[in-house]
């Protein structure tokens, strides 16, 4: 799987976004590496059962790197959903 050059809309949010996608990840049980978070992907697929390699994935299927990618991003927006609920929560607190 080729690594993409997606650029963020915030650029200087990189950082922030990568470190965020390792401790959801982690929280997830997965071993991840804080200054490689993007490898947690290998360990997603081998417990999807998905053949993902180092190097060129030719043979993968769309099907299969969408499961990969889902259960990470899918991990990133049900935790980004409950941060935003909690501030809304906070916020009428402290009102």
């Amino acid at each position: 799987m080729a690594r993409r050059n997606n650029k963020y809309a915030v650029p200087s949010a990189a950082q922030g976004i990568q470190a965020f996608k390792a401790k959801v990840m982690k929280n997830e049980g997965y071993t991840v590496d804080p200054n490689r978070p993007d490898d947690v992907k290998y360990e997603v697929a081998r417990d999807l059962g998905i053949p993902l390699q180092q190097g060129s994935n030719r043979d993968l299927t769309t099907e299969a790197a969408g499961q990969i990618g889902g259960k990470i991003g899918g991990s990133m927006v049900r935790e980004m959903i409950r941060l935003a609920q909690q501030e809304l929560v906070d916020r009428e607190t402290h009102k």
